[in-house]
């Protein structure tokens, strides 16, 4: 299916087009391709989905973490309950 003057692309390249416009590195016709691909492939736009998702939770990362001290006790806890 893939042809370099043709609008068709491959599951391959459509993948590569969105990997590509995920960081805004995509020409025109490479996202025109991704698009029409988008339209009659399930596993592509799946893909799509995910990647967006991934990017999204990359930029705003809802990570708590805890502080040392806490770390220390539930060390020393999980110590104390593992010689028993």
């Amino acid at each position: 299916m893939s042809n370099k003057k043709g609008i068709l692309v491959s599951c391959s390249e459509a993948n590569h087009f969105c990997d590509k416009n995920q960081y805004k590195e995509a020409t025109f016709w490479e996202k025109v391709k991704l698009n029409i691909h988008l339209i009659y492939c399930r596993v592509c736009r799946k893909y799509s989905t995910n990647n967006g998702k991934l990017t999204r939770l990359m930029k705003d990362p809802k990570v708590i973490s805890i502080n040392r001290s806490d770390k220390e006790v539930m060390k020393e806890r999980l110590k104390q309950r593992m010689q028993q």
